[in-house]
């Protein structure tokens, strides 16, 4: 019989006959699991698969059938004896070489003898040389014809063992097999059967934690087939791994730095940094840090590519030059793309090297939520664009083990951007991004990424690649930038224009609450608030039909009350007439493709009005004149082209309008615009396109109209302002110059008291 011996390490489970110190047999279990031990079962399940048997759950019990066909065959006679065993194991394993059936009767004989000295009986031995017997046929018959071989036959339980199974390991193990039990719940069962271990030996490695919940043999087959349809699809494997981050010291821009012959020594891996450094440790080096790194990487001869803010999406021409067909499958398509379109002649294994980078990148996004095969299609598109975009910048003339860099500042925006990193990431080239500003946030998420944090905050809108392009602050400036931050986030203080974006909430209200709202600053109305950097505005956007009490005297009186200094008085109907000149109408075809703005084409044009307004609010004018159009406010848009003739309207506004956008802060009192309509002149379509425009805009908009007609209300789809029915309706009165009314001159109480000094 075979002894077993102790193992030196478990890939000694593969040695042949031949090469081990001595003629023996390995029977230990595994209770703990490691990425060690995984591997190692996987190895070891391959082996039984190909050379033994792999059982999982239990053997099963020989059946009416199998016990009936052995007493056909073997009669149920049992003597106690090697003899008679060895004699029956000729006629019912007949392929059995006499060596290997003398050691599998010497090993059912020493079972049953201790099973015997346990106090069991004649029938209950009977009965269990039974079952073994019929188990060798229907479930070991393969493995006893190899016994005594140099391949030893290899056999993998997993589950909980049972009492004669057990027995029947112990047998094959006698007789010559290498076996293996996975224990995915622990020693405790196994202990109730062989307290002593005197069967099998425990495996103790290190650092070993209970199993994964669901792990099984199943499970490992399915992975296994997996990374055999991968490495199909990688078309050969590299002959260079990377090595990321694993060398590093966590010194942020000093890894970067450290010499590429310098990082390791193994010739098979490549060592590439993949980092994230959001904020900054000093505002007052940050820059000049910056441009010094990026200097002494060109000056060492790698390859540096600098992407600020956004990486720009490709282009329909890009877009057009990836070969692609129509896919059934997923690893149809992944195989078609990368082999038709991922080319690096000049160097092959930096070819193996991104075919298997882009397959391993896929197969993680095909387990998004909501992924399907034409998703991922224009996912794989998006990414072969890029590196058909970036190759030569970054891999040009490629040769072992050079690096390149690739500097990100901002950091990923979207899922895309963040899938071309994890992509470059496992290739021969350093990954930096930066992320000074903690205000912005990037998405990228990769087990392989190291991140480095530092408090302070500090907005940089271009990378310093030369002198000229940075702008350092000095130690007062970042103080007083701070000092800011402190008193103007969520603090109901606000800076001067502190605002670029901001959204209009129509009020409703009562009739007098309007002069009570009017004159009011923004943030002390109703529904005010500032959320992720947009100010939501509540306007005042009404109409007022009649005259109150009928005193026209006192009706002209309470509309000079709301003439501020940022209020606009229109008194003669129309404000715009659609006969005028308008430099913009010819070119408003151009402007507008596929229900969108073209706003870079806008701003770009020679008759673009608007070029000398802030930036931010051209771009508020934009985004409200979008918006006009998409809420489908103004009757016939997108029916019969009315929304080129709101296009003509918004972008041709009177100066005095353009004045008051231009000085609007969001956080403060907001323009007014007072249309006052006593006649039964029809108010035209551009008076009613800019009054809409200029509600969306942030503007409080009143139409006072003592007649009580419709007026602004035929140019819209739907009611989009309160009315305001304030006394009997009145005819041809004359608006009066507001300039000679007096303003309510009688002192409050305040006025009284904090006034009297002055």
């Amino acid at each position: 019989m075979f002894e077993q011996k102790e193992l030196q390490n478990l890939n000694d489970y593969f040695l042949n006959l031949e090469n081990r110190k001595e003629p023996c047999v390995f029977f230990y279990r595994i209770n703990g699991y490691s990425q060690e031990i995984k591997d190692f079962i996987q190895k070891y399940y391959e082996a039984a698969r190909r050379t033994g048997v792999v059982i999982e759950g239990k053997v099963p019990n020989p059946d009416e059938k199998n016990l009936a066909y052995y007493g056909e065959i073997m009669g149920m006679e049992f003597q106690m004896s090697t003899g008679f065993i060895s004699a029956s194991l000729k006629k019912w394993l007949p392929r059995m070489k006499d060596q290997q059936r003398e050691q599998v009767s010497l090993s059912i004989y020493d079972t049953l003898d201790r099973m015997r000295r346990e106090g069991k009986n004649e029938n209950m031995l009977r009965n269990a040389y039974i079952k073994f017997m019929c188990w060798l046929y229907y479930k070991f018959e393969r493995i006893v014809n190899q016994l005594g071989e140099s391949q030893i036959p290899k056999i993998l339980y997993q589950g909980d063992i049972s009492n004669y199974e057990l027995k029947l390991m112990a047998i094959l193990s006698g007789a010559g097999c290498d076996i293996l039990l996975v224990q995915c719940h622990g020693d405790a069962n196994y202990l109730k059967l062989d307290i002593t271990s005197q069967i099998s030996r425990e495996w103790k490695g290190e650092d070993l934690s209970p199993f994964p919940e669901g792990f099984s043999l199943r499970q490992l087959q399915e992975e296994m087939i997996k990374e055999q349809n991968r490495e199909r699809l990688y078309g050969g494997k590299p002959k260079f791994w990377n090595c990321t981050n694993a060398w590093i010291t966590g010194k942020g821009l000093e890894d970067f730095r450290t010499n590429i012959r310098m990082r390791g020594e193994d010739p098979n891996l490549f060592y590439n940094c993949f980092c994230r450094m959001n904020g900054v440790e000093d505002k007052l080096t940050y820059l000049n840090e910056l441009f010094q790194f990026q200097l002494e990487v060109k000056n060492s001869g790698r390859k540096l590519l600098i992407l600020e803010n956004t990486i720009d999406k490709p282009s329909m021409e890009e877009i057009n030059g990836i070969r692609r067909k129509n896919y059934g499958s997923q690893d149809q398509m992944l195989a078609d793309l990368a082999g038709s379109n991922i080319k690096y002649t000049a160097n092959q294994e930096l070819q193996h090297l991104m075919n298997k980078s882009f397959i391993d990148v896929m197969l993680e996004e095909s387990k998004l939520p909501g992924m399907n095969l034409n998703k991922l299609t224009n996912k794989a598109v998006y990414l072969l664009c890029w590196l058909k975009r970036y190759q030569s910048e970054l891999f040009s003339n490629w040769k072992m083990p050079q690096i390149g860099c690739l500097i990100y500042l901002g950091g990923c925006k979207n899922e895309n951007e963040a899938m071309f990193l994890r992509f470059l990431a496992r290739l021969p080239i350093d990954i930096l991004i930066l992320n000074p500003n903690l205000n912005m946030t990037c998405c990228l998420k990769d087990s392989l990424l190291y991140e480095i944090n530092y408090s302070n905050s500090l907005a940089v809108e271009r990378f310093p690649r030369d002198n000229s392009e940075i702008r350092m602050g000095t130690a007062a400036f970042h103080a007083e930038r701070e000092l800011d931050q402190i008193m103007y986030q969520d603090s109901g203080i606000y800076r001067n224009q502190q605002y670029g974006k901001a959204n209009a909430l129509s009020l409703q209200t009562m009739y007098e609450e309007i002069s009570l709202l009017w004159d009011q600053e923004l943030k002390y109305r109703p529904n005010f608030s500032t959320i992720d950097g947009v100010v939501n505005i509540p306007v005042i956007f009404a109409k007022v039909s009649g005259v109150k009490h009928e005193s026209v005297g006192e009706y002209w009186s309470e509309i000079r009350k709301l003439v501020t200094e940022d209020t606009l008085v229109v008194k003669q109907v129309p404000y715009i007439d659609g006969r005028d000149v308008n430099p913009v109408k010819p070119h408003v075809t151009e402007f507008f493709k596929n229900g969108k703005l073209q706003k870079t084409k806008i701003k770009n044009h020679s008759c673009y009005p608007y070029g000398f307004l802030r930036q931010e609010i051209q771009d508020h004018i934009l985004d409200k004149l979008q918006l006009l159009i998409d809420q489908k406010i103004i009757k016939g848009t997108f029916e019969n082209g009315m929304e080129y003739t709101i296009i003509a309207t918004v972008l041709n506004m009177k100066k005095e309008i353009l004045r008051m956008i231009q000085k609007f802060d969001f956080t403060r009192k907001n323009p007014k615009f007072i249309y006052i309509n006593t006649t039964e002149q029809v108010i035209t379509l551009e008076d009613s396109i800019l009054a809409a425009f200029l509600n969306l805009a942030g503007f409080d908009v009143v139409f006072f109209v003592p007649t009580g007609y419709q007026s602004i209300e035929q140019h819209f789809n739907r009611k989009i302002m309160e009315e305001h029915q304030i006394g009997a309706y009145m005819y041809d009165l004359q608006p009066p110059d507001f300039g000679r009314i007096p303003s309510n001159t009688r002192q409050t109480w305040r006025d009284k008291i904090f006034k009297r000094g002055s």
